[in-house]
């Protein structure tokens, strides 16, 4: 049987870069959607293109039976467009979409939760076969701590009780990878977590412990945090919708599921084997 040929957006970040990077070990051929130059594992094919101008994304569609698909925007205008094109070359769409999605926890309006409310819609109505994988957490978005834990060893964030199963990036490459080589999980919506919940604080501590030197949690107002946030240069509409959707986990935490396991025949990554294999970039 001839094996698919993958095309993956967000090729370059964390999790699409782990995708790539599982396929091509696995020897799937696979193919990197990128913007610009950018370093990929050898006998990787890296083809330009930006899902913002779904007309420059023919090239890479040409011959792709399966799209991982990565939406780097804010909102949903101009997804339509770009999953017509998909359906124009590809027959299947695995989607990286948010635990928040149609969660007890979804408030209307809530931006980030609404734009994959949205991908999700229009995947589903598009006739391409798909998924919707649903992750908690990212522990790679703890990276943003990592010029603090340098420069002041301590961590200067909100919220320091709040508790969220993070999720190893490998996680979810690796449930990726199922979703775009097999059936087992076509039309499927799996909820994907980190093994534990963990505060904010305990997270901090585990990078301390990974690094060989203790790290503070000094806990700041949220009002702080969204402003230096803005200061920074973030859009409002995305400070406005995480902080929030943060504050009301700490009475309404995420699930812990053993759906990595299920779905890989692998435990889920624990947050410390992640802090263990990233402390370089906290050093």
């Amino acid at each position: 049987m001839t094996q698919p040929r993958i095309l993956v957006t967000g090729a370059t970040g964390k999790v699409g870069g782990a995708v790539v990077a599982r396929l091509h070990a696995a020897g799937v051929p696979v193919r990197a959607l990128v913007r610009g130059e950018a370093y990929l594992p050898e006998g990787v094919q890296a083809v330009r293109g930006d899902l913002g101008d779904p007309t420059s994304l023919a090239t890479a569609l040409e011959g792709i039976d399966s799209v991982f698909l990565l939406w780097p925007f804010l909102s949903a205008e101009g997804a339509s467009d770009v999953i017509d094109t998909i359906g124009k070359h590809a027959r299947r769409v695995v989607y990286l979409s948010s635990a928040g999605v149609g969660s007890a926890n979804d408030k209307p309006g809530e931006a980030i939760t609404m734009f994959h409310t949205e991908l999700e819609r229009l995947i589903e109505a598009s006739g391409l076969e798909w998924t919707a994988l649903r992750p908690t957490g990212f522990a790679s978005n703890t990276l943003g701590w990592a010029d603090q834990v340098r420069t002041t060893g301590a961590v200067r964030a909100p919220l320091a009780r709040l508790a969220r199963p993070l999720i190893h990036e490998a996680d979810i490459a690796a449930v990726a990878v199922q979703a775009v080589t097999t059936d087992a999980l076509l039309g499927a919506r799996p909820l994907i977590t980190g093994p534990e919940l963990l505060t904010q604080e305990q997270q901090v501590a585990l990078i301390g412990e990974a690094i060989g030197r203790p790290v503070r949690f000094e806990e700041i107002a949220l009002d702080e945090a969204m402003e230096q946030m803005k200061a920074a240069g973030y859009p409002a509409e995305l400070v406005e919708a995480v902080f929030p959707a943060q504050a009301d986990l700490l009475e309404n935490p995420e699930p812990v599921n053993d759906e990595v396991q299920r779905i890989t025949g692998t435990p889920a990554r624990s947050f410390r084997e992640w802090a263990e294999e990233h402390a370089p970039d906290f050093r």
